[in-house]
């Protein structure tokens, strides 16, 4: 029975996925690395800002100790601050499927790999803002996706002093990458890919269902998802 729906946020709910990118890749400049957009998207895109910038370390040699990393994640954070405040939005459909799942009392939650203070910043100002009970971030695990370990919190966030609670079957999950979709599945929810980052061909067999927009999803899709 369709209980929640569990929102991705860089992709799905804000157009933010290249403004990480840019972000992450202006602090890489200064350590005398660039990363090309399409190996950031084929290579590091599910992952944390602190998983993104070890993989890169690892794979261009840097060697970059613990410390730097922390210290160039929180330059990449100022960064992408400037930037949300010049770019980013909250994604054409997305506003429509929240009022849809608020008029049918469906309980919605956030899981995302960036960080809280991202999120907050995107959110705020905007229509969505009061629109999420649970947001589970980046700071709150130790594993990013495809480990699972963030679906799971998200859904013991939502089931706190609850006398009735939420299965992971009762829960859509809608993500933009196949590290996402895999998380959903590995904790037992149902995944939905949209498709604003990568195509269809890569989504479709990691999803049980492959959407252009949010809106296009009605209330009888989501529900016969967790027959």
């Amino acid at each position: 029975m369709l209980r929640a729906v569990i929102f991705d946020f860089d992709g799905v709910i804000a157009d933010s996925e290249f403004l990480h990118y840019k972000a992450l890749n202006k602090v890489l400049n200064l350590h005398g690395v660039d990363v090309p957009k399409e190996v950031h998207w084929e290579r590091y895109l599910g992952y944390t800002d602190i998983e993104n910038l070890q993989a890169v370390s690892d794979d261009y040699n840097m060697n970059l100790s613990a410390e730097a990393i922390q210290e160039m994640a929180r330059q990449k954070a100022v960064i992408f601050k400037d930037l949300v405040q010049e770019e980013a939005a909250i994604l054409d459909g997305v506003e429509n499927l929240i009022e849809l799942l608020r008029r049918h009392q469906i309980r919605r939650a956030i899981c995302s790999g960036a960080i809280r203070a991202d999120i907050d910043q995107m959110l705020a100002g905007s229509a969505l803002k009061e629109a999420f009970e649970v947001i589970v971030t980046a700071d709150d695990v130790q594993k990013g996706k495809p480990n699972p370990q963030g679906y799971i919190l998200t859904l013991q966030k939502l089931n706190e002093n609850q006398t009735d609670p939420i299965k992971p079957g009762d829960c859509v999950v809608i993500e933009d990458s196949h590290w996402g979709l895999e998380a959903a599945a590995a904790a037992g929810m149902h995944p939905v890919a949209v498709t604003n980052t990568y195509p269809v061909e890569q989504l479709k067999e990691k999803a049980e269902m492959v959407i252009a927009r949010l809106d296009e999803l009605t209330v009888e899709d989501l529900r016969n998802l967790c027959k």
